[in-house]
């Protein structure tokens, strides 16, 4: 866990030290925790292929600190960054293209936010237009089969009266 103001000379000596030369972002990704006071949690996952290791670098910030971009150290850092702006709301500084990639320019709000508002869209004939409605699920939506799909498939079921050998007999030839 690294300090916002931190994280671009870690990322940086992670690159460029000869002892770890960790050249690929894997990702980037981000966790959203409400209870923190930092609620945004940055997770950069980084590979190593001299060494063949992986490290995992966190920060944290909230809804209004901006984040330093990497892009400048790691270019795979671009699309994840915009991703992370789109999904969560996280703003990162000197980002050379950071817009919305996922969502339309003009949709208000971030989805994966978890106060994000579950909303269901679709066509009203009446009124001509989209509307979103608040999505209400019933609890006998959430009751789920946990068999696995292939057990209604009689060919693959295994017999149920294999026979189960005794100690020290032989198996059948």
């Amino acid at each position: 866990m690294i300090h916002p103001e931190g994280i671009i000379p870690v990322l940086t000596f992670l690159k460029d030290h000869t002892n770890a030369q960790f050249h690929n972002m894997t990702d980037l990704t981000a966790v959203d925790v409400p209870t923190r006071q930092y609620r945004f949690e940055i997770v950069y996952n980084m590979l190593s292929l001299r060494y063949n290791s992986r490290i995992r670098v966190k920060t944290y910030t909230d809804e209004l600190s901006p984040l330093d971009s990497s892009v400048p150290v790691h270019q795979a850092a671009d699309w994840y960054e915009r991703e992370i702006w789109d999904m969560f709301g996280v703003f990162f500084a000197n980002h050379p293209d950071l817009r919305r990639i996922l969502t339309d320019y003009g949709f208000e709000g971030h989805p994966f936010r978890k106060d994000f508002p579950l909303v269901f869209v679709r066509y009203d004939e009446e009124v001509k237009r989209v509307v979103a409605e608040p999505v209400e699920l019933a609890q006998e939506f959430r009751k789920f089969d946990l068999n696995s799909p292939w057990e209604a498939f009689p060919a693959y079921r295994e017999p149920k009266d294999t026979p189960k050998l005794e100690s020290g007999d032989k198996p059948a030839k």
